[in-house]
């Protein structure tokens, strides 16, 4: 049971929330070319190399998930967003529609509330304040307790980088002392929330009774069909699953794999790092990573495969990267088809493209309906029948999850830290949350030539025809 929020605590969440509606007073006035260059100069000041992998090792210091390992080549993430931001139009008009009479203006929302991820926290919120700054918003983070540190010192960066250049700072603002009451009212009193994290996280934000924009939960499932190629789809599967520890939403969590290529498949993902585990051994995998009620044990979540390994008293080979689970069912008390949040990948043999399809069903029955999942194959009718049914908001095809489904530079799906994921997730947009989410826009309507068929054209075959 949450406890009740203190007077203090409503009176700070109040004073934060005057002072970013301050701070856009001023921004209102700030044109395209002023937002842009704001922009570029946030981004900076936390993407160069240096301060990227010093907040990088902050975070994984402060929290103890998450890898240090390419730290570098996650800044990318960031360029990325702010290559989007940078592209788009988001003050005055930012689209006309002359056949239609329609002119588009851009608004501003507000200020945000800024709900931020204990495994991702700088990307994240680098992510928001690029999109803010750009629609000339202002946000207020709040961080999870196990990375408030990491979190302030990011926010100091930005208000630096603000200030630097004679913008308000306080269009950038983080919680202090940040709890969950906090994290309530906070949610309640501002113009729009973005939640990126737990699901606990994002049902609060849809509770609050001010508009949300929230995440869903990932489980991500690839095919491997019989015409993919092996070593690519392995490579892949590896940079998926090891990516920050498998921490992301969108790390690879199940590997359904056709019968006639399983076994060179698991022997291909061997040899990129992987260990597959032996029956008694994936009983005492399971025992520390869900506790007696089927929970995952936060101990175990975004950790090495060597740490999970030593924890499950499982001897894994040096230079083992990610722990493989051959597993054979599907189902809510088979846990290891859900979401892992871990170096661990279940792989399961298939037979028959239409028992793929079957069991990617079931397996986002369990968990992670919704977010993504992939395939590899050179079979367009095959990933055609997958679009058809896959009850997900993105489908990568011969690529990584955790790198596609959050947009890549070889790929167009928009550059984001936080993925919509439909009403099977229980969100509001299945699109990726990105500048166009930041911004409220006024439909200016002028007369056109009147667009008026007939009854008979449009009713068709029915027009005139038998009533009830």
């Amino acid at each position: 049971m949450t406890r009740p929020i203190t007077e203090d605590e409503k009176q700070y969440a109040n004073t934060l929330l005057q002072r970013a509606r301050a701070a856009t007073k001023i921004s209102e006035s700030h044109d395209q070319s002023r937002v842009d260059r704001l922009c570029r100069a946030v981004s900076w000041a936390t993407a160069n190399e240096s301060t990227f992998v010093a907040l990088t090792r902050m975070s994984v210091a402060e929290s103890k998930m998450g890898s240090l390992d390419g730290v570098p080549a996650r800044r990318f993430k960031i360029v990325g967003i702010l290559r989007d931001a940078l592209r788009q139009k988001t003050i005055g008009i930012i689209e006309e529609i002359p056949e239609k009479g329609i002119v588009k203006y851009a608004k501003p929302v507000g200020v945000i509330a800024g709900l931020c991820p204990v495994t991702n926290p700088l990307v994240t919120m680098v992510n928001m304040a690029i999109n803010a700054i750009k629609c000339r918003d202002a946000v207020i983070f709040s961080p999870h307790p196990l990375s408030k540190r990491t979190a302030l010192e990011t926010t100091r960066i930005l208000r630096a980088a603000l200030k630097k250049q004679g913008a308000p700072e306080d269009i950038i603002q983080c919680m202090e002392k940040p709890s969950i009451p906090l994290a309530q009212e906070l949610m309640s009193i501002c113009d729009l929330t973005i939640a990126t994290g737990g699901a606990a996280m994002v049902r609060a934000a849809y509770s609050s009774g001010k508009p949300a924009y929230g995440v869903g939960a990932g489980n991500a499932t690839i095919i491997i069909d019989e015409t993919a190629n092996i070593e690519e789809a392995a490579a892949n599967t590896r940079i998926s699953k090891t990516h920050n520890h498998g921490s992301g939403c969108s790390c690879d969590g199940n590997a359904l794999i056709e019968a006639s290529i399983y076994d060179r498949f698991v022997d291909q993902l061997q040899k990129e790092g992987g260990y597959v585990v032996t029956t008694e051994e994936k009983k005492k995998l399971q025992a520390v990573m869900w506790d007696g009620e089927g929970h995952r044990t936060i101990e175990t979540v975004a950790r090495s495969a060597a740490d999970i390994a030593e924890r499950a008293g499982i001897a894994v080979p040096a230079g083992k990267q990610f722990i493989i689970v051959p597993e054979d069912k599907i189902g809510k008390d088979q846990l290891f088809s859900g979401e892992k949040l871990s170096p661990v990948l279940a792989v399961f043999k298939y037979s028959g493209f239409e028992n793929a399809l079957k069991m990617v069903t079931q397996i986002f029955e369990v968990g992670g309906k919704g977010h993504s999942c992939g395939i590899y194959s050179f079979d367009k009718q095959h990933i055609h029948q997958l679009a058809l049914m896959a009850p997900v908001s993105r489908i990568m095809v011969r690529q990584p999850q955790v790198r596609g489904n959050s947009g890549a530079f070889n790929n167009g799906m928009p550059m984001t830290a936080s993925l919509g994921c439909g009403t099977w997730g229980g969100n509001i947009t299945s699109e990726n949350i990105s500048v166009k989410h930041y911004m409220n826009v006024t439909w200016v309507s002028e007369m056109i030539p009147e667009d008026r068929p007939s009854e008979q054209e449009i009713f068709g075959e029915f027009f005139n025809s038998e009533t009830f």
